[in-house]
């Protein structure tokens, strides 16, 4: 019932390393004082490690004020006002309260939906909780209000969602990998308790509960999926620990960029964690012994005419920006060649890019990828399946199944 909700994540990497020294609620050092300039610091980085922005910050709207838009098959969200002002926001809520929505979801006003995250948030520690409440409290309050969900019958009555945290509220998640090491325990609150990952990347059931038994086996949430995130699956598209710190740092790996709801998550988030922590979510998303990374073999398709069709879209609409040979154009686009989102089995999110086109992206530092556009409207479903085809067989490692009607589904 979210969006994304793995965005953001500032301040200084050593304030942002010391904001997590205490993953797991292991804090070996003192919490400093309430308010003070450590504190701050520590709630901040915590804050938008937790990915507060991301659905409480509208675009081009006040910090935390609200407003943002959250789609689901349920109806439509709004992200709530959580700066301090006393009337719309949380300015008259108790470090205690701001607790209690993180942990079991409920307000000194009312029930939350589970479309906000406290399913994995409550997996946060206490001083965590009070080092965010205390860094929220300090900003500017604004007084936006808030507008109401617009949820169809019967999800519009609140009072029923207690009996949803009755049958589906744990309190975690089976983990996908496995592993002792401090680096893997440290991953896994990062992940699970801030980062909240599988909030995305974990299918949902008829009544939007996380499905335990798929941890991180990917997501249908957004027109773009979340895609498959446990060991094997990384492995199968050619994930390193390498791969995942860079891509975590910069938005890109060889594998290709962040796009869709995952973009906002590096800009805003993980590009921003120290090198220690980015070591560690790599390693509890692989494991601690994590499995050797498929090579990239080609697939031989037993249609000659389909391939050929598909290479001929190819080189007139694709080549120019993705190469001849599909190794890409650095600050235009990424290569196709072992390109992650081709070597995934399902070919949903290839083929609503090509539909939709992706909008011009800024990464870290100065890379920058310029506008893709969509092709619905330039190409049938029938050519856009032979494109697909074309593109996973030969450098995706996948077969050459992707149908018309598949495209058309999408559309």
């Amino acid at each position: 019932m979210t969006r994304s909700i793995l965005k953001r994540f500032l301040a200084p990497l050593a304030a942002a390393s010391f904001a997590l020294a205490g993953c797991g609620g292991q804090n070996d050092a003192a919490t400093p004082p309430k308010n003070s300039p450590e504190q701050l610091a520590r709630g901040r980085s915590l804050a938008q490690a937790a990915d507060c922005a991301a659905c409480h910050t509208a675009q081009n709207g006040a910090q935390f004020a609200g407003g943002v838009r959250l789609e689901s098959q349920f109806g439509t969200f709004y992200g709530t006002n959580i700066t301090p002002d006393p009337k719309h926001g949380i300015g008259t809520w108790s470090a205690d309260d701001f607790y209690g929505a993180l942990h079991d979801g409920v307000t000194p006003k009312h029930k939350l939906y589970p479309a906000m995250p406290y399913t994995s948030y409550r997996q946060m520690s206490r001083e965590d909780s009070d080092a965010i409440y205390t860094y929220l409290m300090a900003q500017k309050a604004v007084a936006a209000p808030n507008v109401a969900a617009d949820l169809k019958f019967p999800y519009n009555v609140r009072f029923a969602v207690r009996f949803w945290d009755m049958l589906f509220l744990k309190d975690a998640l089976p983990d996908a990998s496995s592993g002792q090491s401090a680096d893997w325990t440290r991953g896994r609150y990062l992940a699970n308790a801030l980062g909240h990952c599988a909030e995305c990347h974990t299918p949902r059931g008829a009544f939007g509960q996380l499905q335990g038994a798929k941890t991180l086996q990917g997501g249908e949430l957004g027109r773009i999926g979340a895609p498959d995130i446990t060991p094997a699956a990384l492995a199968a598209r050619g994930w390193t620990g390498a791969d995942l710190r860079a891509f975590f740092a910069t938005g890109f790996a060889r594998q290709g960029s962040a796009f869709g709801e995952m973009h906002p998550v590096v800009y805003l988030s993980t590009q921003h964690l120290g090198e220690d922590d980015s070591r560690a979510l790599a390693t509890y998303l692989l494991g601690d012994a994590p499995p050797k990374p498929a090579p990239l073999v080609a697939v031989k398709v037993d249609d000659p005419v389909q391939l050929a069709a598909g290479r001929s879209l190819y080189l007139d609409s694709c080549a120019g920006c993705h190469g001849f040979d599909g190794q890409g154009k650095p600050h235009v686009a990424v290569a196709m060649d072992g390109n992650s989102t081709l070597r995934q089995a399902d070919p949903r999110n290839l083929i609503v890019s090509m539909l939709d086109g992706i909008e011009a992206q800024r990464f870290p530092g100065i890379e920058n990828m310029q506008h893709m556009p969509g092709f619905a409207g330039t190409y049938s479903d029938e050519q856009i399946a032979q494109l697909a085809n074309y593109l996973r067989s030969r450098w995706g490692g996948q077969p050459a199944d992707v149908t018309a009607d598949k495209v058309k589904s999408l559309r």
